[in-house]
């Protein structure tokens, strides 16, 4: 991985981080409220299971014509989604809980979803979380053939439709995640990743293989065994599933990245960033739709990205409270706090941006729009 180091150029943003750190740390120390999750994650964990689960257990128990199957594959991958956000996610950043063996159970809930909890913790937590929105180094905004999200990518002329295209293709997500999982693992181990994180890559390799036969026994093998479905039936539907948790999944993560405002610096010639870390994420992400209760319940907080990157250990279930803090001291120190006010609005945000990125010369993203 690309050595990036961030120092700032004034001291303003020095005085910013170590504001908003004393502020948001004030609030719960006052209140008498940890900083992990409570009876809200924990309700939210059975919900999630419970969209994931009772569809496939009715799929199997009851004999479903195809287009009653779809719908169940179609409920299933938003329960899917659900998990990814509301329960994975804060495991994996051990958010969860003060118990490590929590945080890791809800981790492991990535392999419900057919990924692998250790290449998306060196993926998300190490690059994207550390380096976000730097080219080439952060995945997600990795720009790949018909998909340009970055604005110092080259430039094709099939991404000028990508507006258009790019949503078919948040739909593979998850589904590619799947099978790609093998290929960062071995990325992970030939880099020294994986020895530099205290784990044996052979156990990692052990660990990929028997969770993936295990999940697709159970997501290929009991449809075939319990159901009248058909192979094909069965791909689709693991497909549909996929398909519709990718679209939400990726929806999601642009919303906060790669929206007008959103900016994508460059490190220079010796590898450093000249802002403050704190201020660097403030610049780099937004919030969108933060009035929305069914949207921050749905999403496990992610469309409170500030704060989520801001505090990775907090639980995402304390993320509204923390919001007008962080608001509040971005303001005082003239650091800006990126915040589209509704999901269409942070969508048409989103589309512009796609737009401007398919184009020649493309503008450096500044404007933050409510």
């Amino acid at each position: 991985m690309t050595t990036i180091r961030y120092q700032a150029s004034e001291a303003s943003q020095k005085q910013f981080a170590q504001a908003v750190r004393r502020n948001v740390n004030a609030y719960f120390k006052e209140n008498g409220i940890s900083p992990k999750g409570d009876r809200r994650l924990a309700l939210k964990v059975v919900c999630m299971m419970l969209m994931y689960f009772v569809p496939f257990v009715v799929l199997l128990a009851v004999p479903l014509a195809g287009w009653w199957a779809m719908l169940a594959y179609v409920v299933m991958g938003v329960g899917l989604a659900g998990i990814g956000m509301g329960v994975m996610h804060d495991g994996v950043h051990g958010s969860a809980s003060d118990k490590p063996w929590v945080n890791r159970l809800l981790g492991g809930s990535m392999y419900i979803l057919g990924g692998s909890a250790f290449t998306w913790k060196v993926q998300h937590n190490m690059a994207h979380h550390t380096h976000t929105n730097i080219d080439e180094v952060d995945g997600d905004i990795a720009s790949r053939g018909p998909l340009r999200f970055c604005e110092h990518a080259p430039l094709k002329w099939i991404h000028r439709f990508q507006f258009i295209h790019a949503f078919f293709f948040y739909g593979l997500m998850t589904f590619t995640k799947v099978f790609n999982d093998f290929g960062k693992l071995h990325q992970a181990n030939r880099s020294g990743i994986t020895k530099s994180l205290g784990q044996d890559p052979r156990r990692m390799w052990a660990e990929l293989l028997i969770a993936k036969a295990i999940y697709f026994s159970m997501i290929f093998g009991l449809p075939l065994l319990l159901t009248p479905l058909n192979w094909w039936q069965v791909f689709l539907g693991f497909f549909v599933m996929h398909f519709v948790s990718g679209f939400v999944l990726g929806v999601v993560f642009q919303l906060a990245h790669v929206v007008e405002g959103a900016e994508q610096p460059l490190p220079d010639a010796n590898g450093v960033i000249h802002t403050d870390w704190v201020v660097h994420e403030m610049r780099t992400t937004a919030n969108f739709a933060p009035d929305s209760a069914l949207l921050f319940w749905y999403t496990g907080g992610l469309n409170y990205q500030v704060e989520h990157h801001l505090f990775p250990h907090v639980c995402h279930v304390h993320y509204r409270a923390i919001a007008p803090i962080v608001e509040r001291t971005a303001r005082e120190h003239g650091v800006p706090y990126n915040t589209k006010k509704t999901f269409f609005g942070a969508l048409a945000s989103h589309v512009s941006r796609l737009k401007q990125l398919g184009r020649p010369a493309t503008p450096v993203a500044g404007a933050v729009l409510g």
